[in-house]
């Protein structure tokens, strides 16, 4: 994501021929937004965009069981 934010403010610069941006070449300018889609397809062939959304799900179930055994006077198990 940084690296989309990165290739946007560069587009930018180079668009409006501001600082030294403006000398270089397109294709350095345009070189973190090809980084940006080799980053989306390694994650999303290797499965880290899933495993992070299940983690974040798993994070948010267990806190969810945790509140509601807090508010029955039950106190949350700890993690092993």
């Amino acid at each position: 994501m940084y690296m989309l934010g990165l290739g946007i403010i560069l587009a930018l610069l180079k668009y409006l021929e501001i600082g030294p941006v403006a000398a270089w070449s397109w294709w350095w300018v345009l070189s973190p937004f090809a980084l940006t889609i080799l980053w989306w397809a390694w994650a999303d062939s290797t499965g880290y965009t899933k495993r992070k959304a299940m983690e974040k799900m798993d994070e948010r179930k267990q806190e969810r069981i945790d509140k509601q055994k807090e508010a029955m006077g039950m106190r949350p198990r700890k993690p092993r």
